[in-house]
């Protein structure tokens, strides 16, 4: 989710894998908040970019793994399988690097719809708009990019 940001949700989402393997090793948060940040800024940019904005980008990736270390024990899965209802969950996710309210929404409806993981009231604070949350296949790709148009248009998109 942290490389969805002005940059195709297909290549944001393979962001990681490409890290991983450009690394040579699972991706590890106290390892990767560990790296030297000029080491990352390098892997990041390739080629090919693994985000559209590779320094920034390396830089969030080592905020958001401190993060993690700092708060979580280096485990993105706590956030979710230790928060207590889905306002709690909706606050962790907001707290991190690089994820503001649009981003947290999106990314609680996508642990619900996709992962399964429904803290109580998460209805209440994933996001009510069309977002990567809805997409189950590939074809949805181009539905959700369209609906994404009509609501710019409209000036009603929230994200």
């Amino acid at each position: 989710m942290l490389l969805d940001q002005q940059f195709p949700m297909e290549r944001a989402f393979y962001g990681p894998k490409l890290l991983s393997d450009r690394l040579g090793r699972p991706l590890d948060a106290a390892d990767l908040a560990a790296t030297p940040p000029e080491e990352l800024e390098k892997v990041f940019r390739g080629p090919p970019v693994i985000h559209r904005y590779p320094a920034s980008m390396a830089k969030r990736t080592q905020d958001l793994s401190q993060a993690l270390v700092d708060n979580y024990g280096g485990s993105a899965d706590s956030i979710w399988e230790t928060a207590s209802s889905g306002q709690e969950l909706l606050r962790r996710l907001e707290a991190l690097p690089g994820f503001g309210k649009a981003k947290s929404r999106i990314f609680v409806g996508l642990l619900a719809k996709r992962l399964g993981i429904q803290p109580e009231g998460w209805e209440s604070v994933a996001a009510d708009w069309p977002s990567i949350a809805d997409v189950s296949k590939w074809d949805d790709i181009a539905v959700l990019r369209e609906q994404k148009r009509e609501m710019k248009k409209a000036g009603s998109n929230p994200a």
